[in-house]
């Protein structure tokens, strides 16, 4: 448990840095629903091949208090503040992962994302991905969050 914990706090942190006004109140908004997030961190960083049930429940949690926030995180995957390793393709795969109907293209409206920004379009390509490989959509959440394979 304490290990999930500072993992996640060092990713809260790391959305608290220096930024835009709308990145900061976006990061203000997701500081609370983050910690559902916390049992995720060894899918995204690539460690585990599925993600766990708490992972799934927790992202369930996150979407169904906002979607915005798997939004931030996937936006936010390269501030090194944090010190994690997050891979946005696998974040952008979890809610298919576990079974959550999300459709990563609403991340540029709920964002603010200019339309044709690379930003914009690496949602639109994460959804395009997703869709692509049906895969994703039949990964069945782990008891332990590693393949014993």
């Amino acid at each position: 448990m304490a290990s999930s914990i500072l993992p996640c706090i060092l990713l809260i942190t790391a959305l608290f840095g220096l930024a835009s006004s709308d990145v900061n109140q976006d990061k203000a908004e997701c500081k609370n629903h983050l910690m559902g997030l916390a049992p995720c961190l060894s899918f995204v960083d690539g460690e585990a091949k599925t993600p766990t049930v708490d992972c799934c429940g927790g992202l369930k949690q996150v979407l169904g208090k906002s979607k915005k926030c798997l939004c931030v995180v996937i936006r936010d995957k390269d501030d090194s503040s944090a010190g994690l390793k997050i891979n946005a393709t696998l974040a952008a795969a979890l809610p298919y992962a576990c079974r959550a109907k999300v459709n990563m293209t609403d991340c540029i409206s709920l964002l603010h994302l200019a339309p044709n920004s690379q930003e914009a379009k690496l949602f639109e390509g994460y959804q395009k991905l997703t869709e692509r490989h049906p895969i994703m959509a039949t990964t069945t959440p782990s008891t332990t969050g590693a393949d014993g394979d």
